[in-house]
């Protein structure tokens, strides 16, 4: 026998009521009609066929509205990759690189820079190409 999927009134009522909304995105809009479907008695498979969207997708929704409710249909939010120098570091690196370069040599390298960055503790390692990078987006010119 078959479980079915219950979707409360004020939740199935909202997701009527989005679906109408004039601008929605695409995701947020597969999600929220094959909730509607599930609801509806539909198979799984049939709302996939429905949406062009895989089983185990349609079965992903299912389960992330059971767990969270509409939060369901939202993507979680993801840390991304945490920031590596701070702007109080670049902002090190820049003054650095533009005063005076060290007794033997004309001007500032980038190599120089990253070694004398991290010698001074500014930051614990730092790649020349990285140096190039802040320098780059500071439009600093070593001329």
């Amino acid at each position: 026998m078959k479980k079915r999927f219950n979707l409360s009134a004020t939740d199935r009522e909202y997701l009527k009521g989005l679906l109408s909304k004039g601008s929605l995105k695409v995701k947020i809009f597969k999600r929220a009609q094959g909730l509607l479907y599930l609801a509806e008695g539909k198979t799984v498979s049939e709302i996939g066929n429905l949406l062009g969207v895989t089983y185990q997708t349609v079965t992903r929704w299912k389960e992330n509205y059971q767990e969270l409710g509409l939060k369901g249909l939202e993507d979680k939010a993801r840390s991304g990759r945490p920031i590596v120098i701070s702007g109080e570091q670049r902002a090190k690196i820049t003054a650095l690189a533009c005063s005076q370069a060290p007794a033997g040599h004309a001007r500032w390298t980038i190599r120089l820079l990253s070694d004398k960055a991290v010698e001074l503790g500014y930051v614990e390692h730092l790649s020349h190409t990285h140096v190039r990078k802040i320098l780059k987006k500071t439009n600093f010119s070593r001329t």
